[in-house]
């Protein structure tokens, strides 16, 4: 799980998978992670377009398409759906520099100037957005819009870009179980659309997804669209096309490969409610899953967890993450080498910092691994969960009184100025 904060996890990345995989009883999302983490994941200092979208500016509502009001007639045969399809997407390549990550997916362009939708999954994590479209092979950098957490959908917008070919949009509300479906995406991150041809097999399906089956990161997902079209890693993001060659889902997530069955399953959001976020995003109406432009960022690593003993955060992370001993370097340009503190300050309550990143706020305060947060703005912090909650009410660009004790047991009040973080 992440936060608009900091959090530690331990992401397992992959290389290229098979062509198609079997399907099986565990879901994951469906970006695709191309260099495996060293130990933790955490909020950044340097975002590629660092004031970009960090304000949040609403585009309006009237920026996303409604859907269509009716179903249009049906397209002879697969090349002619992808053909309707395809010059509206764009390969989204991500750096999530701090995780020790690069990643893939796929997303929709929605209007002329460059608004695409895709997964909140596909661009959590990322220092750096680009989106390369697939009609003309042009690449732009890409800033966050907004970003709906427990409906995994986001916005981005690219930068400079006129013009461009949209997708069609479908309804997803006519959509009804053996309708003939087409999953398209940047499948393992290939850099080409791949599209796969299928039925659907279930609706209104509530389906928990994880990063590659990482309990830590699971999230329930509702409504969803199943298909036994095989929806593989790079494929986030894309388009599920009815045979009308019009848009009905965006594809999110497919069974781990790690559980071979005789068929392949995919889920897909339902368009209608994507759109109906994507709206909400570009209106600027944040909410409490809703974040509008970037989240605000101290530039340290925690851990998760509701725990606010120090000392069992530290146990809890070193069991999870394998390492232990601790770093004596006094910040960190990314999580490569990052342990688990060996020296805790002493005190009974608060949040662990197992690591300031180079450059940021905390470590320009002199934050280091093995100092504890006991309170932000006078108010007394236990767990990393509760810091993640308390932080989040706040914007960057905005100063914060942290009260923190090092490993030494000096007690120290400094006052922050948040910048922002990428997108969680």
């Amino acid at each position: 799980m992440r936060s608009g904060v900091i959090q530690v996890r331990q992401d397992i990345g992959y290389g290229p998978l098979p062509a198609r995989r079997g399907s099986g009883s565990v879901l994951t999302h469906v970006a695709m992670a191309m260099l495996g983490a060293a130990l933790a994941a955490g909020l950044i200092l340097g975002l590629d377009n660092p004031a970009s979208g960090a304000g949040g500016s609403p585009l309006g509502s009237g920026a996303v398409p409604a859907p269509a009001p009716s179903a249009a007639p049906p397209t002879r045969g697969e090349k002619a759906i992808v053909s309707k399809v395809k010059p509206g997407l764009v390969l989204i390549n991500t750096t999530l520099q701090y995780d020790s990550e690069l990643a893939a997916g796929t997303g929709m362009v929605l209007n002329a100037s460059g608004l695409v939708l895709t997964n909140n999954h596909v661009i959590d994590d990322a220092t750096k957005i680009t989106a390369t479209v697939v009609s003309t092979g042009k690449r732009y950098r890409a800033t966050v819009v907004g970003y709906d957490k427990a409906g995994d959908v986001a916005l981005i917008q690219l930068q400079h870009a006129s013009g461009l070919a949209t997708v069609p949009v479908g309804n997803s509300s006519s959509v009804k179980t053996g309708n003939a479906v087409v999953a398209m995406g940047n499948a393992e991150g290939r850099g080409t659309i791949t599209p796969t041809a299928g039925q659907v097999t279930g609706l209104n399906q509530t389906v928990e997804a994880s990063e590659d089956g990482a309990s830590t990161s699971s999230e329930t997902l509702h409504g969803m669209i199943q298909t036994n079209a095989d929806v593989v890693p790079g494929d986030s993001g894309g388009p599920l096309v009815s045979s009308a060659g019009v848009v009905i889902g965006m594809d999110t997530a497919g069974t781990d490969s790690s559980y071979e069955q005789a068929s392949a399953a995919g889920f897909a959001i339902p368009i209608n409610s994507a759109l109906s976020v994507a709206r909400r995003i570009a209106a600027g109406r944040a909410g409490s899953a809703i974040t509008i432009g970037y989240p605000p960022f101290l530039g340290i690593f925690i851990g998760a967890g509701s725990s606010s003993n120090p000392q069992i955060q530290a146990q809890q992370q070193g069991q999870q993450n394998g390492t232990s001993g601790g770093s004596s370097q006094r910040c960190y340009t990314s999580n490569a080498g990052l342990t688990t503190p060996s020296t805790i300050a002493p005190v009974r309550s608060g949040t662990l910092i197992d690591g300031a990143i180079c450059g940021s706020p905390a470590a320009s305060a002199g934050i280091t691994g093995g100092a504890v947060f006991t309170a932000v703005n006078g108010q007394a912090v236990g767990s990393p969960d509760n810091l993640t909650s308390i932080l989040t009410r706040f914007r960057p660009g905005q100063t914060i009184s942290v009260t923190w004790v090092s490993p030494s047991a000096k007690r120290t009040t400094s006052r922050l100025r948040l910048t922002a973080g990428p997108p969680q």
